[in-house]
């Protein structure tokens, strides 16, 4: 499980990216992999799997 920070969150596009608490790397996010509602600065924790893109988080939460 990775921490994180919501980076930032286009709720009318349906993405955003993770910001990862260790590394510092920016890892993109769909809104259908949480089923949290999400803001700037918020903390979550995620798994990462490997997209046509790149990384992609997947299963965020809220770091409640």
């Amino acid at each position: 499980m990775n921490k994180g920070v919501v980076k930032f969150f286009k709720e009318d596009k349906g993405y955003g990216f993770i910001t990862n608490a260790d590394t510092g790397q920016d890892i993109f996010f769909h809104v259908s992999d949480t089923k949290d509602q999400l803001f700037q600065n918020d903390e979550v924790t995620y798994e990462e799997t490997r997209g046509k893109k790149g990384l992609q988080a997947i299963e965020v939460k809220l770091d409640r």
